[in-house]
């Protein structure tokens, strides 16, 4: 037998017996079994290590989904609507009902009624055994105004106010574990009269305390106007006339102001700082008035509620002093600012217009905690609005008709209504996040004190009545700002050097560049922050020019080298064995690096007269704030440059070598073969190493809390700052009160910040699969 026949016979035997072992097609051979108790053991480690793997990605997602529900759970009431629930309601049989209030706690009422004022139990409706006399002398009261520390004025039939101090005095007759009885004082001062009116004339009223003086604008038939205000007398007394310091006794006088309306003051509101009145006239005009030097008032702005003008009805000025609340007889209700001009006067600029009722918007009433208001008409319908949101939040019918007066409880927590027959209703109100609408979050907002709507993030103030404002924008565009010049550094030094350290760098030098990257991941923010912004942040503000040339001339340094280096002889080049020309590369990068610091310097000498600062800002209108984003760009990007590094690297050394070594066999270039083939096949992971990267940046707290000015604005430019969720949350949280509207809205700025990671990871993960499934065949 020849030999390839016996070497074919002896193929076929093995096959045969291999054939034999498997057995028929289809057939599916038992696992291999062995009694080795090595391999029982690592049979055993592999089925507990699978189990513990399994059960920690198990516990990770649960862990995950815990924290998102938690910061659901504190973001949710943000968006709930206001809750109304009916509690008390009596009828006191008094008549004429101008004006409603009551105690802190809700245990006693008044009602300012045409013959005084009563007072009565919340709960019970029974009249309380120590009830105000005033001195009306057979004058009805006609008038009332209540300013936003419960003091009241007084209109009289007879053309006299009189100006009564309510107080509730909590007392404890049963002891301090007894329950609490709150104590009525209301003391009341003498009359004044208007010596300009005729009888009869007096129409409307307002008031207004500040620093215990106190300033009234009352209101006469046919447009005149009087103003009350203190003078000094002898004596002691408090702010009814009874003064404890050494300035002696204070009493109101009438002063007539130098202006007619020509149409009646229907309603008047002062301003908290007592330098506007503000009066609604029977001909539909809004009017402001300047009482800063009486004898010398005019009208500074003035402004209509409608093109079809009708009287105005009802007038306020809400918590903080600048926004006026007007209503008029056709059921409109708006909202206007007293904005200063650029040529220093005043105009009166409405900003919101709220649901309009179906009746004259006749009733108004504020809060004494933030922006709420009610507005109702005579028909009982009344309506729950927040100024700032433009936003009516509820609407309902008081269960009486001719609807008088309304009232917002002291804490916020209740709304007593009463009609002009004396009946009075009361409901406890739930509506803990008034302030939050998604537009007043993510929209533009009309602010007090601002000429136009923006959006602003600015959670504190110096005083009560401070509105917060607390507006996400400015924080969103602050971390993809701060994300996206960290990834503008990062991502091309990242993905460059892995290129050149798995496809070009030698195996020698490799060992120690790759371990070297990676130990810089563990570098702590805190410490980059604190470098970047005390060390790097002046540096770069002193060669900020020679920086951004250090773009343009370190490449072409290199390029220049390169291709001097090609006319170098032979044997000097083979001097530098391959893989090794990060030796050559280093001094070209510094070399580089000084020229674009000597030439930057030059060039603000000669092009920006030594100061590049102040000619961006004349020349470009552009800001430069030391600490900036092009700051927190270089250090954000240090710390997020090792992740994109190692990961991209990694993908690219993991390419199969047949692919390269058939690319060069066909007669590519080592470059042609990385670019071409070895980064196409890569390219899934190198967009992982990107999206990490890019999840870090996000994320990235006390650098960005450190190397930047840390202020909420919405500015592209990199030269100013910005704060960013992240940051934001770390600075203020510790100081938020729990379930405050601020506590809440930083857990939503956390769910922005963990549903902007998710959504750019899931398409991230999409992208990655599909880059996968497109190149797995290679």
């Amino acid at each position: 037998m020849s030999e390839p026949t016996r070497a074919q016979s002896s193929q076929d035997t093995a096959a045969a017996k291999a054939g034999a072992r498997l057995g028929p097609p289809g057939h599916v051979s038992a696992p291999f079994e062995t009694n080795d108790p090595r391999t029982a053991r690592r049979r055993a480690l592999d089925k507990c290590a699978a189990y513990f793997v399994t059960c920690g990605g198990i516990v990770i997602i649960f862990s995950i989904l815990a924290i998102l529900l938690v910061i659901v759970d504190q973001t949710y009431p943000l968006f709930l609507a206001p809750k109304l629930a009916p509690m008390h309601r009596q009828s006191l049989g008094v008549n004429g009902v101008l004006a409603v209030g009551c105690d802190e706690y809700q245990s006693l009422g008044y009602l300012v009624h045409e013959e005084g004022i009563a007072i009565f139990d919340l709960e019970t409706g029974a009249m309380h055994p120590a009830q105000p006399s005033l001195p009306l002398a057979g004058a009805k009261v006609v008038a009332a105004s209540a300013e936003m520390h419960g003091n009241l004025l007084l209109g009289l039939s007879d053309n006299r106010v009189m100006l009564v101090c309510p107080k509730f005095r909590p007392t404890f007759p049963n002891g301090a574990d007894g329950p609490r009885v709150m104590a009525p004082e209301f003391e009341s001062g003498d009359p004044v009269a208007l010596k300009a009116a005729k009888e009869g004339a007096l129409r409307s009223i307002g008031l207004i305390v500040v620093d215990e003086r106190v300033t009234a604008v009352v209101g006469l038939e046919g447009g005149a106007l009087a103003l009350l205000h203190e003078k000094e007398r002898t004596g002691g007394g408090g702010m009814l006339g009874m003064d404890e310091g050494d300035s002696g006794p204070k009493k109101l006088e009438a002063l007539e102001l130098p202006v007619n309306l020509k149409s009646t003051a229907n309603c008047i509101a002062l301003a908290e700082a007592a330098d506007y009145a503000y009066l609604g006239k029977a001909d539909g005009e809004l009017v402001a008035l300047d009482i800063r030097a009486p004898d010398k008032a005019r009208i500074a702005s003035q402004a209509a509620l409608a093109t079809n003008p009708k009287p105005i009805v009802s007038l306020r000025i809400l918590l903080g002093g600048g926004t006026i609340l007007a209503g008029d007889a056709e059921g409109q209700v708006q909202t206007f600012h007293n904005i200063r001009q650029p040529d220093n006067t005043r105009e009166l600029t409405r900003i919101n217009a709220f649901a309009p009722h179906a009746g004259p918007a006749a009733v108004s009433a504020r809060s004494q905690r933030n922006k709420s208001f009610l507005t109702g008409s005579p028909d009982g319908e009344i309506h729950v609005s927040y100024a700032t949101t433009g936003d009516t939040q509820m609407r309902f019918k008081a269960p009486f008709g001719e609807l008088a007066a309304l009232a917002i409880t002291p804490k916020g927590d209740g709304i007593l209504a009463a009609s002009r027959a004396g009946e009075v209703q009361t409901w406890h109100l739930d509506n803990p996040h008034p302030e939050t609408t998604l537009h007043s979050l993510f929209g533009k907002v009309w602010y007090e004190g601002y000429d136009k709507p923006e959006h602003v993030w600015q959670s504190t103030g110096g005083t009560d009545d401070f509105e917060s404002k607390l507006g996400m924008m400015p924080l969103v565009v602050g971390t993809i700002k701060g994300t996206f010049y960290a990834l503008l550094f990062a991502v091309p030094l990242g993905l460059l050097s892995a290129l050149y350290v798995s496809q070009f760098m030698h195996p020698s030098l490799r060992v120690w560049v790759k371990p070297s990257v990676e130990i810089m991941a563990a570098m702590p923010s805190v410490v980059l922050g604190f470098l970047a912004g005390l060390w790097l942040a002046p540096r770069v503000e002193a060669v900020a020019p020679g920086v951004f040339l250090a773009i343009l001339v370190m490449p072409s340094t290199i390029l220049l080298a390169l291709l001097a280096w090609e006319y170098f002889p032979e044997k000097i080049r083979h001097k530098l064995p391959h893989g090794h020309e990060v030796y050559l590369l280093i001094p070209l990068v510094v070399a580089g690096l000084w020229i674009s610091l000597a030439l930057g310097d030059a060039a603000n000498f000669t092009l920006f007269g030594g100061d590049y600062r102040s000619w961006l800002t004349q020349s470009l209108g552009v800001k430069y704030d030391q600490r900036n984003s092009l700051v927190v760009g270089l250090a954000m990007g240090v710390a997020v440059i090792p992740i994109i590094f190692t990961i991209a690297e990694d993908s690219l050394s993991n390419v199969p070598q047949h692919l390269k070594a058939g690319s060069l066999a066909l007669g590519s270039t080592s470059w042609q073969a990385a670019f071409r083939v070895i980064v196409p096949t890569a390219s899934p992971g190198i967009f992982s190493a990107v999206m990490i990267g890019f999840g870090r940046a996000v994320g990235e707290t006390m650098i960005v809390l450190m190397a930047t000015g840390n202020t909420p604005v919405m500015d592209l430019s990199m030269f100013t700052g910005f704060r960013a969720l992240s940051a934001n949350i770390a600075v203020e949280l510790p100081e938020a009160a729990k379930d405050s509207t601020h506590y809440r809205a930083l857990f939503l700025g956390a769910l922005l910040l963990f549903g902007m990671t998710f959504f750019v990871n899931t398409i991230a993960e999409v992208v990655r699969l599909r880059l996968r499934r497109k190149y797995r065949v290679l």
